[in-house]
């Protein structure tokens, strides 16, 4: 009677087998993970450190690089541009681009900040910080617009001139005079040039960047057409203004190019990224063709 209840069909009896293997096989793994378990955390956690290391390698070499990026730019000097600029409207980088220090333009344009303008050349070399040395290289490059100038100047210029106008050695008839070379001195030995007209051929020629052509002096109310004969242009250097690369300032202190000019030559690089020719400035009702043949003379677009 028993064994009717350990009789069991051949399929429960195949049941029974299965079910055996599987409490054994989980057994089995139940035993056998902690070592595995172990082990792939020793794997992992190789790994991780190999990771880290390669990690800290990466920002040294990063550190490095910069270093030595760094250094380079301390040892490299600034390369100094000198062409003409106007103090009162010239920005910090074209300043830098002078050769004078951060310091320096960073006084001059807390100076300009705080009311102050430079009437002369000499107001320019009392800046703090400002060295002999460095004022001597920069005088022949700067020029005062007009709007900046003393109201009494013109009238001193003329009053000057007048006493001076005998007082030095003149020019024989026929002599030529390089306009683009000529200092103040030499042009005072031009009859009926005195001090103050020297001084405004001079300081418009550094604030043209050089003069291309002797008709340019008609642009100079001092000037009367008897004088003109007595000047020659020859092929010299003209300083030219990057169209490309030169700020609002410093474009609107040419002669030649009035602020809405100006506005259009930035706004055209700021849309169209750079300017390769003037005849791209000929679309802009601003210019006109006498601006341009003018300008020519005086924009590059390296």
């Amino acid at each position: 009677m028993w064994k009717d209840f350990f009789y069991f069909s051949k399929g429960e009896r195949k049941a029974i087998v299965f079910l055996l293997g599987m409490i054994v096989t989980i057994i089995g793994v139940w035993l056998v993970s902690p070592y595995l378990i172990e082990e792939s955390s020793k794997e992992t956690g190789q790994e991780s450190f190999e990771e880290i290391e390669r990690f800290l390698a990466g920002i040294q070499t990063i550190e490095h690089k910069r270093n030595a990026s760094f250094k380079k730019k301390e040892v490299v000097k600034r390369k100094v541009i000198l062409a003409p600029f106007e103090p009162n409207l010239t920005d910090s980088i074209e300043f830098l681009q002078l050769g004078l220090p951060p310091f320096i333009a960073h006084n001059i344009i807390k100076y300009r900040q705080a009311g102050g303008k430079f009437a002369t050349a000499e107001a320019f070399s009392r800046i703090y910080g400002m060295t002999e040395e460095q004022f001597h290289i920069l005088e022949p490059y700067i020029y005062i617009s007009e709007s900046f100038q003393k109201k009494s100047d013109t009238l001193r210029y003329a009053e000057v001139e007048k006493r001076d106008t005998l007082a030095f050695y003149k020019y024989p008839e026929g002599t030529l005079i390089d306009l683009n070379r000529a200092d103040t001195t030499e042009l005072k030995k031009i009859p009926g040039i005195g001090i103050g007209i020297a001084r405004a051929i001079v300081a418009y020629r550094n604030q043209l960047g050089g003069f291309y052509d002797v008709g340019q002096l008609q642009e100079l109310k001092w000037i009367t057409s008897d004088m003109q004969h007595w000047f020659k242009v020859e092929n010299g250097p003209i300083h030219r203004i990057n169209a490309n690369k030169a700020g609002l300032d410093r474009l609107r202190a040419h002669p030649y190019i009035n602020y809405y000019q100006a506005r259009v030559i930035i706004e055209f690089r700021r849309k169209k990224d750079k300017l390769k020719s003037l005849s791209q400035l000929s679309l802009y009702e601003e210019f006109t063709e006498k601006d341009l043949k003018r300008l020519s003379h005086y924009l590059t677009f390296d």
